[in-house]
């Protein structure tokens, strides 16, 4: 029976280890990679053809491999990015990744190139527009209720035309008189193309 036992601690023991191990090693980062402490506004910047920190304004160049907290890893030298779905990018001259793991590019030809496309090289990136002010409590409530006047009239219309779809069944023996149905339904698109 004790021999039973044994076997039975020696058993689970070894089960359980790669387990433990596996567990362990997840996350952490390898002897090649770093954590470094990281602040809002970090960036790692492909800059002279290596990876650099970025803070504040001021560079500092880095010695080991970077592995962020979502688990996006930058190779210092190359400047292969690898983010946690398995992507692999390469930054080029500019590129950077921000710490929360979001990569931004310098250009549009690089851009297009992580995503495996090429962008003539006049191309620009579109530029930001401002939309106005901000909006205000008063106009966004005006906006909802635009919003939901909107639903509720396609909820209406959704409910006539299963209504007109149920008299068309193919049950009906005779040709059913559809019209009054089709005059709801235009007058409520009336009134969708007014609210907008």
């Amino acid at each position: 029976m004790k021999l039973f036992a044994g076997f039975l601690v020696l058993a689970a023991t070894a089960l359980t280890a790669p387990l433990a191990v596996a567990q362990s090693a997840k996350g952490k980062a390898t002897p090649a990679e770093t954590r470094t402490e990281l602040q809002n506004g970090d960036q790692f910047v492909m800059l002279n053809g290596a990876v650099v920190k970025r803070r504040n304004g001021q560079t500092s160049g880095l010695s080991q491999n970077v592995r962020l907290p979502n688990g996006t890893k930058v190779n210092v030298k190359s400047g292969i990015v690898e983010l946690p779905t398995g992507k692999i990018i390469t930054l080029t001259e500019g590129d950077y990744v921000t710490a929360d793991g979001s990569v931004n590019y310098a250009t549009p030809q690089s851009a297009a190139a992580a995503r495996g496309e090429t962008a003539p090289a006049d191309a620009q990136f579109d530029k930001v527009l401002d939309r106005g002010a901000t909006p205000t409590p008063a106009s966004v409530d005006a906006r909802m209720t635009e919003l939901n006047r909107r639903v509720d009239l396609m909820a209406q219309k959704i409910q006539l035309l299963n209504q007109k779809i149920s008299l068309l069944s193919p049950g009906n023996a005779k040709a059913p008189d559809t019209s009054q149905l089709d005059g709801q339904i235009r007058a409520l698109d009336e009134q969708l193309r007014a609210v907008r």
